[in-house]
């Protein structure tokens, strides 16, 4: 299915996001998504990130201690997150990919200029009551649309002011509920195939080596630094999906 420069391509984008996702925390399932989709197109990044995103997002999600007190805390935010996936999952089946494709430029933008500007939603606990649900059906259907996890639920878990740790490890917790419910639906509407479910299990070496590398290097690299080129660059990227939609 891929020619020999697009899985170098493949190989380097899961290297290059895996890193980026042991300095950070984040950044493997939408940086890898955002590449891939300019390379090759939407459906087919989607399929591809199943397997690295799953993986690492659970090792993410399973590190901390603090697994049972965050789901006390968001469970209604992360059940409708990953069941309405599906929705989203049955517009790409019948929307115009190049529109789909435009939408993840867009929520790209969107993330990386919310992210550069340091602009943080606040919600109370008496609002969680109601937001939690709410942005994660909306958070659902995007990553169904789309393959993209972090719009609106990263702001979500932001707004309700988890501790860094438990922060990191909540974003696992909904990346990985996201990847596993976006595999069921992929499946189920006959968008993964054997050979991209092959190629995705093939990717998740190169993800796995950079995020132990991004590891290794966040002590000696200053975050708030690589927070900004990273944003500034995932922007630009978004930018440039939008343009090749248009």
């Amino acid at each position: 299915m891929f020619d020999a420069p697009s899985l170098i391509a493949i190989f380097a984008t899961f290297l290059v996001a895996g890193a980026v996702k042991g300095v950070i925390g984040l950044g493997l399932p939408i940086l890898s998504l955002g590449l891939l989709t300019a390379a090759i197109g939407l459906p087919q990044a989607m399929a591809l990130l199943l397997v690295p995103a799953l993986v690492t997002n659970v090792w993410q999600a399973l590190s901390g201690g603090s697994a049972k007190a965050i789901l006390r805390r968001t469970w209604p935010f992360l059940v409708m997150a990953t069941v309405t996936v599906w929705i989203g999952t049955a517009v790409l089946t019948r929307a115009d990919l190049r529109l789909l494709s435009g939408l993840l430029g867009l929520l790209l933008v969107v993330y990386s200029l919310v992210s550069l500007a340091g602009f943080r939603l606040s919600i109370s606990t008496s609002q969680e009551v109601w937001a939690g649900p709410a942005m994660g059906t909306v958070n659902g259907i995007l990553a169904g649309m789309t393959g993209s996890f972090g719009v609106p639920g990263v702001l979500y878990l932001q707004a309700i002011g988890l501790p860094r740790d438990m922060l990191i490890q909540s974003m696992g917790m909904l990346f990985a509920a996201s990847t596993l419910a976006l595999a069921v639906a992929l499946q189920g509407v006959g968008l993964l195939s054997q050979e991209l479910g092959l190629a995705s299990s093939v990717a998740l070496a190169p993800a796995l080596a950079g995020m132990v590398a991004g590891r290794r290097l966040r002590g000696k690299i200053p975050e708030q630094r690589f927070r900004q080129v990273f944003f500034a660059s995932l922007l630009l990227l978004g930018a440039y999906i939008i343009a090749q939609a248009i």
